[in-house]
């Protein structure tokens, strides 16, 4: 380590980059390999799974659940309103290529959410 005497004080750089590449490579082997944790498996990624998924999206926005980051509901009327219109959006480009559940999954979402919206907004 680089070390300077001034005056009766000893300064000692303990930065990284002023190590040696020896000392670097000991200290990378001291460490402990990260613990890994266990991971809970996502759902199948379909189109169902993709809708719900946007739906708690702007469930969060309208301010009807919590916010998973923070923990606290908060209104986005903007956000919540461009979710929804992205839904419709889905709705209108793929009329005709989803299966009988899928459609009405897409719908009865919908529905909700421009009710909430509604309801939030006045």
């Amino acid at each position: 380590m680089s070390e300077e005497k001034s005056s009766g004080f000893t300064i000692k750089d303990r930065r990284i980059f002023a190590e040696g590449k020896e000392e670097i490579k000991n200290k990378e082997e001291e460490k402990e390999p990260p613990k890994e944790e266990p991971q809970t498996p996502f759902p199948e990624i379909n189109f169902a799974t993709f809708i719900i998924s946007l739906n708690a999206s702007a469930l969060v926005h309208l301010g009807v659940i919590d916010d998973p980051a923070t923990g606290k509901k908060v209104k986005n009327l903007p956000m919540g309103k461009q979710t929804i219109d992205i839904l419709g959006l889905l709705e209108e480009k793929t009329k005709g290529n989803l299966s009988k559940e899928e459609e009405n999954l897409l719908k009865n979402i919908l529905y909700d959410l421009r009710i909430i919206y509604v309801k939030e907004q006045g």
